[in-house]
């Protein structure tokens, strides 16, 4: 019973899809493929998706984020960063996929979270290194608010911050390629119901 419902909502049935809201959502298939193969294909270490100016998207978030858990201690308003850039991904595709019922903005959505957690995996690789530019326009060298030293630190496990790091970009990009199957099959259903009148 809860089974068929997740699926319901995972993969719901239109009966008659509007050939232009197909096109449009094919459009943003093909255009959010391309892009992920690109960050798929570029190692961590280049920070290209740090680089890219869908990183300016999350940081708002993020920022936000340390905000947002402040009143939780240190740590949860450090940590509370990182959260605020993966928690908008995820709220936006639970507000598409149960308030809207739309499972293709929702694998939009889950794509956005992949790219995230890609972005975030630079910052958490340079928690020994403190060479990222920071918000202020300096490195973790120069000022001390390097989110992912402190964090790593205080945990005793900042010898391990280019494990986390690699292990964030590859769960990253299993969920990427997992949001471009989703769309597909979306995509596929939503083909087989096309209203051509």
């Amino acid at each position: 019973m809860l089974l068929a419902l997740i699926l319901a909502y995972l993969f719901p049935a239109e009966e008659r899809v509007n050939l232009f809201f197909f096109a449009g959502r094919v459009l943003v298939y093909v255009l959010l493929v391309f892009w992920g193969v690109k960050f798929i294909a570029t190692p961590m270490e280049t920070n290209y998706v740090g680089a890219h100016f869908m990183h300016l998207i999350n940081l708002p978030f993020h920022e936000a984020g340390h905000l947002v858990f402040s009143p939780f201690g240190r740590f949860m308003t450090v940590l509370g960063g990182s959260l605020g850039q993966l928690l908008m991904p995820l709220i936006c595709a639970g507000a598409f996929l149960f308030y809207n019922q739309n499972a293709f903005g929702a694998s939009v959505a889950l794509w956005w979270f992949a790219e995230s957690l890609m972005d975030l995996a630079p910052y958490i690789n340079d928690a020994r290194d403190l060479q990222l530019i920071l918000l202020g326009g300096v490195t973790g060298q120069e000022v001390e608010g390097h989110d992912w030293e402190y964090l790593l630190t205080n945990l005793g496990w900042l010898k391990y911050d280019h494990t986390l790091a690699h292990a964030a970009y590859n769960i990253g990009i299993l969920v990427m390629a997992l949001a471009f199957l989703w769309g597909a099959y979306l995509l596929y259903r939503q083909y087989q119901n096309l209203d051509r009148a």
